[in-house]
């Protein structure tokens, strides 16, 4: 029998959007079902601080859940850490406090006021975000591969192997792996590119439908090379 897995796209601080995604999967799949976050758990939503509260919180319940990093979860860390409001990584230049990348937001999610100067407001994010939701982020795994399928936010470089993929890779590609048609070593599920609707392209599937700019979050179950979305009226084929 084939296994039924589920994945969730970037959630992006969408908290209400979070709850009723799983709502969904426990009704196709019940609660022991494995379920995958795509990353991207931050940013732009209004409450980065509760979904990170729902995610640790079933982990430790024993929920079969996996969540994956994102670059914008990699971004909030780096911050936390260092202080860092750029990465080369943005093409536009664009810092993480920029409304376009959503910073300010999940900085407001833990009651701060983003418009302080950079210096304290690093040293305030240092208090305000628990050690819990900092180490929970730090620890988030940057894939996985199980049976047929690699869940992974961004994409991979085609022809390299999993294990010499690099990290920025694995949370930031693009090009070429989104334009690339021929098979990979697995159906390869992912986020981070931003579209109107999930889409099956054959060898790879992309659920990040635009949470983080208020259209819908995507929760899909994937059963081989065959995936659903899941609505409240049930599973829509996506189709190749």
């Amino acid at each position: 029998m084939t296994e039924t897995i589920y994945a969730i796209g970037d959630i992006h601080g969408q908290h209400e959007m979070l709850l009723d995604a799983l709502t969904r999967i426990e009704a196709d799949g019940g609660t022991t079902s494995p379920v995958v976050m795509l990353g991207d758990l931050v940013d732009r939503g209004p409450d980065s601080r509760a979904v990170l509260d729902t995610l640790i919180s079933g982990i430790e319940r024993g929920r079969n859940w996996t969540v994956l990093m994102g670059n914008h979860d990699r971004m909030f860390l780096d911050f936390l850490e260092t202080g860092a409001l750029e990465n080369p990584m943005v093409r536009s230049g664009l810092d993480w406090l920029d409304e376009r990348l959503g910073g300010v937001e999940t900085l407001a999610s833990y009651g701060l006021d983003p418009a302080m100067p950079a210096r304290r407001l690093q040293k305030a994010a240092q208090q305000a975000v628990p050690r819990e939701h900092r180490d929970f982020l730090a620890a988030r795994p940057f894939y996985l591969e199980r049976g047929p399928h690699l869940f992974v936010h961004a994409g991979i470089q085609p022809g390299v192997p999993l294990e010499a993929q690099s990290v920025d890779d694995l949370i930031w590609m693009r090009e070429p792996f989104l334009s690339y048609s021929e098979p990979f070593d697995w159906l390869v599920i992912h986020g981070h590119t931003a579209q109107k609707l999930p889409r099956h392209y054959g060898n790879r599937i992309n659920l990040d439908s635009g949470a983080g700019w208020g259209r819908p979050l995507t929760a899909a179950a994937i059963e081989g090379a065959r995936a659903w979305v899941l609505t409240d009226d049930g599973r829509v084929a996506l189709k190749p």
